[in-house]
């Protein structure tokens, strides 16, 4: 019998095989804090989201963001200005953010190829 994990794991798991499910969890995480500023519970939901794409060292690989930076974004209260910032521009433009997948679920995300420095 395969030995059950905790919920944390369990939930990882479900967001790395449903790409749909990934989306629609960092879109509400945005939300949420947008509408009750509760950065640690942001940050945390965010860490999920960020395990269940491959982790710290994956994410930094694709954005090109380097990974003690990522780490402190995540670990700290340094994003709070940036995401109030973020918050105050949004409402001020009475929009709301929509985060969505780029790739059709047919093609497999483009490659980054390095330029020459």
């Amino acid at each position: 019998m395969r030995e059950m994990g905790n919920w944390n794991e369990y939930f990882i798991e479900y967001l790395t095989t449903d790409r749909e499910a990934a989306i629609d969890y960092l879109q509400l995480t945005l939300e949420e804090y947008l509408a009750d500023d509760d950065l640690p519970f942001f940050l945390k939901c965010l860490r999920t989201f960020i395990a269940s794409q491959g982790g710290i060292v994956e994410i930094s690989k694709r954005t090109g963001v380097d990974t003690e930076t990522l780490l402190n974004m995540l670990s700290n209260e340094d994003a709070k200005q940036l995401l109030d910032t973020f918050g105050s521009l949004l409402k001020a433009l009475k929009q709301r953010p929509v985060i969505e997948d780029t790739h059709a679920k047919h093609l497999t995300p483009v490659k980054h190829i390095p330029t020459s420095q």
